[in-house]
């Protein structure tokens, strides 16, 4: 039997909820599929928000060539077949669905095809490209950011289920939409799935089909609760463990992230997933407040790599527990993103003459180099000198946190630099 969200699916721009941002009346992604000439993209947003839908829609209204892959189960050898079958082809896209999921060789295996625009790629991911899509082929496809559903547009669903079921003489009496809001989320997958699990369930209760079906909080609620596996049958729910367990580790709880580890492992979630959470966790949240919790996370993703299940839980689980009891800083993380800040506000400062290369002698003429001190060659291995763009000068990026480790750095960075950077 169909799903309730594919029967739903819509099949051109203007039946698709959401994201008018892009594909709204002149919006941006909407404009270049008017044109027919649209580059390859990644689409990055929450689960149940119509990434795949937007990609099909995409080939429908251009009448293109179609092939979808899942980073899941595909790998090199089916990427390599779908590119050979599109150069027979003209204009063919390839979607593939959970591209975070390729590791580099199965990304860089895209890139000629791509480059040579034998493919239009279009990738959908969850997660953010900047860390889980090689910098080869983000530079080669625009990224685009869908949102999830506000309430309008999820109302606008129920609406469409309703005259659905309506359709096929099934009456709908929506008393209360307060805990299908709530349960799915923003997610459209998951608020279908709830109003065909709900009404499946009902009708399954009731004697006479006619009678219309009453649909309220406590109803839904009571249902979703006692088929929470059916209805999470799609495994969105990955991304609230994932959620919480990343969560319980930032807050030292190693009991919380051992219970949520022993969750994901018993759903059969993704160990290389589960490792890649922590390896990225170890940086932002920990950093130099203890180094060695990235050089952990390092080898158990190494571990866990070569070994797989079920051995490598117990790499799992030795790491999550030692990150969690560890010391927390966000230091480094957001001296990345205030000095990215800097960049977006003042733009790409030049860099300044004596501590650029000079490997020719005309460079050496226009002053390269010229005034640079060598830090080796002075007391302690430091020489106080300049190294921010003209504007910036004395721009605090990084600010130690307050943990025993960052604050000997602290210390060492004032006696250093004194009052220029105010530590």
């Amino acid at each position: 039997m169909t799903p309730l969200a594919e029967l739903l699916r819509p099949q051109n721009l203007d039946q698709y909820i959401g994201q008018q941002h892009l594909v709204g009346p002149d919006a941006p992604l909407r404009t270049l599929i008017e044109s027919g000439n649209i580059p390859s993209m990644i689409l990055w947003g929450p689960p149940g928000i119509g990434k795949t839908t937007l990609a099909t829609i995409i080939s429908h209204t251009l009448q293109r060539p179609f092939h979808t892959l899942s980073a899941i189960s595909s790998g090199v050898k089916e990427v390599r077949d779908v590119i050979n079958q599109a150069q027979q082809e003209e204009g063919a896209i390839l979607f593939i669905d959970e591209i975070h999921r390729f590791n580099k060789a199965q990304q860089d295996s895209l890139l000629g095809a791509v480059e040579r625009g034998t493919i239009t790629l279009i990738g959908a991911t969850t997660e953010n490209p900047s860390f889980e899509v090689i910098s080869a082929l983000l530079s080669r496809c625009q990224v685009y950011v869908l949102k999830e559903f506000d309430e309008q547009d999820m109302r606008r669903l129920i609406a469409s289920a309703i005259s659905h079921y309506a359709s096929h003489d099934i009456t709908i009496d929506l008393r209360e939409d307060a805990a299908l809001m709530r349960i799915s989320g923003g997610d459209a997958r998951k608020l279908l799935n709830a109003i065909e699990l709900v009404v499946n369930r009902i009708q399954n209760n009731q004697n006479n089909r006619n009678t219309p079906i009453i649909m309220d909080n406590q109803t839904v609620t009571a249902v979703i609760q006692q088929n929470l596996a059916y209805y999470d049958k799609g495994g969105e729910m990955h991304y609230d463990i994932i959620s919480a367990f990343i969560k319980s580790m930032r807050g030292s709880d190693p009991n919380g992230a051992v219970y949520w580890l022993a969750r994901m492992i018993d759903g059969g979630e993704d160990p290389l997933f589960i490792a890649r959470r922590m390896l990225i966790f170890a940086s932002e949240d920990i950093g130099n407040a203890n180094p060695n919790a990235l050089l952990l996370a390092n080898a158990t993703f190494d571990a866990v790599s070569k070994i797989g299940y079920p051995e490598c839980r117990i790499n799992l689980s030795q790491c999550a527990c030692y990150l969690a009891c560890s010391a927390k800083s966000n230091a480094t993380y957001m001296a990345l993103n205030n000095a990215q800040e800097a960049i977006r506000r003042w733009g790409d400062l030049p860099v300044p003459l004596h501590i650029r290369n000079a490997p020719t002698k005309l460079m050496k003429n226009l002053g390269y180099g010229d005034g640079y001190k060598y830090a080796h060659n002075y007391e302690g291995n430091f020489a106080l000198q300049e190294y921010l763009p003209q504007g910036l000068e004395g721009s605090k990026f990084y600010d130690p946190g307050n943990t025993p480790r960052e604050n000997e750095t602290r210390r060492s960075l004032k006696e250093r630099w004194g009052e220029k950077y105010n530590y």
